[in-house]
């Protein structure tokens, strides 16, 4: 009996971190971190720059009328999103992401990139990209994320 009790708390415990790995909670796993700045290197410092930098005047538009890249370090705002839209940002592009909450003319410059990364590669972009932030700048956009799931639990009760 004790050998099943541990099995089974166990299996819940790597569950719930996988589940909270899923929905992209800051992993301080220097490998992940590690895998997500080569994979952000490969994939977006051509836009975004390679110290996370974002384009020059980049709250401004390109040419096409789109948006320019901006930073994702702490002078961005990044931050200031939940982990869902964040990770719909780079899976399904800036245009079908803003459409999904609503913001069906949104003109962004970002393609999406879920034929090219797996949802796991898009986590350790993600994870890569946290770890730059300052721990209060974590924090609050842990909050935002926290405060997303618990509306999108009591929607779905």
């Amino acid at each position: 009996m004790i050998k099943f009790s541990l099995l089974v708390a166990t299996v819940a415990t790597v569950s719930l971190g996988t589940a909270l790995a899923d929905e992209g909670d800051i992993n301080s796993d220097k490998a992940v971190i590690s895998a997500g700045a080569e994979l952000y290197a490969d994939n977006c410092a051509v836009c975004h720059g390679a110290d996370l930098e974002g384009a020059e005047d980049w709250q401004g538009y390109n040419e096409d009328g789109t948006l320019k890249p901006p930073p994702h370090d702490a002078s961005g705002h990044t931050w200031h999103h939940s982990d869902t839209l964040l990770f719909d940002y780079v899976k399904l592009g800036g245009t079908a992401a803003m459409a999904k909450v609503a913001l069906e003319e949104f003109n962004s410059g970002m393609p999406p990139f879920g034929d090219t990364l797996t949802d796991e590669e898009i986590w350790n972009i993600l994870a890569f990209i946290k770890s730059s932030w300052p721990e209060d700048i974590q924090q609050t956009q842990r909050e935002i994320s926290e405060e997303e799931r618990a509306l999108n639990e009591a929607k779905n009760k």
